[in-house]
């Protein structure tokens, strides 16, 4: 049987919830089988920053965890994934991830997803930054995370908050093997107005 293309979601309770919201939005057509892990905090920010409910957010994935359900199968390394996305992901997810003293579902699963090498992105939304918080991405970086913080591309010459929030997540999905039709790349002609598709055209694992 071939393998499956499951990807974990996972959203934080930094600002930024909407990019958890368009990555599940763009991989809702999709082959790929999404795994979302909200906190607590994510539901709050989510109520705060956009007129999603958690009830619709939960419903643009395939498999929903509570963020307390330490014995789901995304907590263990034998449930084969692609990897992970944390989108946003605060400092504090960051600090238990680096450290390994992880407190819920949600860092948890990140644990296992680097202990497997399996590929985890963290679009880090926090700003200024300091000294631990920096040490900790180092710690990361070297552990094989890839840290992504969500950096608008002017080039791309965005008309609204929603350009920029999707070449974001397009690049993201880059990381994963996962081709939208998200991001307006750089040598590349745009798409024809009204030609923007947001499903997946292919994937690799």
């Amino acid at each position: 049987m071939p393998l499956k293309y499951r990807l974990i979601v996972g959203i934080s309770g930094a600002s930024g919830a909407i990019y958890g919201v368009r990555l599940l939005e763009a991989l809702k057509e999709s082959p790929v089988e999404t795994h979302l892990v909200m906190s607590r905090a994510a539901e709050m920010t989510l109520a705060y920053e956009t007129d999603r409910t958690v009830k619709e957010v939960r419903a643009l994935a395939d498999v929903v965890y509570s963020v307390a359900d330490i014995g789901a199968p995304i907590a263990s390394g034998s449930f084969r994934t692609m990897g992970m996305v944390i989108a946003p992901c605060s400092v504090r997810s960051m600090a238990e991830i680096a450290t390994g003293v992880t407190s819920s579902l949600l860092t948890r699963a990140a644990d296992v997803v680097l202990k497997e090498r399996r590929r985890l992105v963290l679009m880090v939304r926090e700003t200024p930054l300091h000294t631990g918080h920096l040490r900790n991405l180092v710690a990361l970086s070297e552990m094989g995370a890839i840290v992504a913080p969500p950096v608008p591309a002017f080039y791309a010459k965005p008309d609204s908050v929603a350009d920029i929030v999707d070449h974001s997540v397009g690049r993201v999905l880059d990381l994963l093997g996962i081709e939208t039709d998200l991001v307006r790349r750089w040598g590349e002609p745009p798409a024809a107005p009204g030609g923007r598709k947001t499903g997946v055209k292919r994937t690799r694992n």
